[in-house]
């Protein structure tokens, strides 16, 4: 009798916050980056493979870039109403195909394409992770959480280059997208095998009918605690794309770094964005979510400062790598830290919540990209008016969503 009782309840535990769910959803979310980085160094290969121009082979980039932000408005909203799970299998299941048809794409049309549908469908486990955990957890607990998260998935934008440099002279391009693919496989595969239904069936029934009480679960998305978070979040990772777009004018051309000084210095960067992650994870046990991103706001507006006061002055160009270090290093106390607290004010909708969070981080990424590189590739001027700005917006984000 005991044994009939217990196995039931056994089946039914709600899902808990693991160390193995955690790794497996920044694995999701490191999918993106990797499909990102990891095949750069073929493109002139690809080039000469599929006849075409390096305008083309940019478009592979650009499709799968609008797709993602695309994506992820669409697999939110439907996690919203079908819950988790089943969204997220489909969408890797497609993704798949996708992975499949650009490893084979026999023209520069067809790799564009599978491309597009990759970045759209690859969407649904970076928008859905974020979901997850906020089904799961809140304040503290959900800031831990995300700052965990980031720092597993903030190894993939280090990693995917490096991995790329080796894997393209003896796989080629096709060998590059490939090993994308077994990314993508292994994405199918712990959404079948870990993930559990954490917005479930009861959970949604509840929503509908509160709504007549509470009104629709989207108002919450009109808090001001959320729209505040999201816009310091959004601002927040310009100034990073600001950093990542203008990086090897700065390091290369200005200081005169070698490429692999470049990378090192790019890694050294990237060690102090995940330190400062670690931390945020750390201290989220006893320090508020908010608190921990108003001091990693104040370090990124500071070197903001920093970077522009060092631009304008004429000073050699060296000079700018302690503030850039501790521009991005501030990133990893805001970046989990305003997740938490956007999705915290919208549980009603997390799915919808997550899907606007990564809509506007790409959007703004591709307003800032192309402005940072206005003044031509000796000055830095550019991008110190940019990060100052995004950081300036940040804040104000930050000021407007106090209760």
């Amino acid at each position: 009798m005991t044994s009939t009782v217990d196995a039931p309840a056994r089946r039914t535990a709600p899902p808990q916050i693991t160390a193995g769910l955690l790794v497996t959803l920044a694995l999701l979310s490191a999918v993106a980056p990797f499909a990102t980085d990891l095949y750069l160094p073929a493109f002139p290969q690809m080039v000469d493979d599929l006849h075409t121009s390096p305008t083309n082979v940019q478009l592979t980039l650009t499709a799968f870039l609008l797709g993602l932000a695309a994506g992820q408005l669409v697999f939110g909203p439907l996690s919203d109403r079908y819950g988790r799970v089943k969204p997220l299998v489909f969408g890797a299941a497609v993704c798949v195909l996708a992975s499949v048809v650009a490893v084979v794409a026999p023209t520069i049309e067809v790799l564009v394409a599978a491309r597009l549908a990759q970045g759209l469908t690859g969407a649904a486990g970076m928008v859905i992770g974020r979901a997850i955990i906020s089904d799961l957890a809140t304040g503290r607990a959900a800031a831990r959480a995300f700052s965990l998260m980031m720092i597993v998935g903030g190894i993939a934008p280090i990693a995917a280059p490096l991995a790329g440099g080796f894997l393209v002279q003896p796989l080629g391009w096709r060998g590059a997208l490939a090993v994308i693919l077994a990314l993508v496989v292994a994405m199918l595969v712990a959404a079948l095998v870990v993930i559990r239904e954490t917005h479930t069936e009861e959970r949604r029934a509840t929503l509908r009918a509160n709504r007549a009480t509470e009104g629709s679960p989207l108002r919450d998305l009109a808090r001001r605690e959320y729209l505040g978070h999201l816009v310091t979040f959004g601002f927040a990772f310009a100034v990073m794309m600001g950093y990542i777009s203008a990086s090897p004018f700065v390091y290369q051309t200005m200081m005169g770094l070698s490429s692999a000084q470049y990378g090192a210095m790019f890694g050294v960067n990237a060690c102090g964005l995940l330190a400062m992650s670690a931390a945020s994870a750390r201290l989220a046990a006893r320090v508020e979510p908010r608190r921990l991103a108003g001091v990693g706001l104040a370090i990124i507006v500071t070197a903001s400062i920093a970077v522009l006061t060092l631009a304008v002055s004429g000073v050699p160009a060296g000079w700018l790598a302690l503030p850039l270090f501790f521009s991005v290093a501030g990133m990893g106390l805001v970046f989990g830290n305003t997740t938490a607290l956007a999705l915290s004010a919208a549980p009603r909708a997390a799915g919808t919540a997550s899907a606007l969070l990564g809509a506007t981080q790409f959007g703004l990424a591709a307003v800032v990209s192309p402005l940072v590189g206005l003044g031509g590739e000796h000055t830095a001027t550019p991008l110190g008016i940019a990060m100052v700005c995004a950081a300036t917006v940040a804040v104000l984000g930050f000021a407007a969503a106090r209760r």
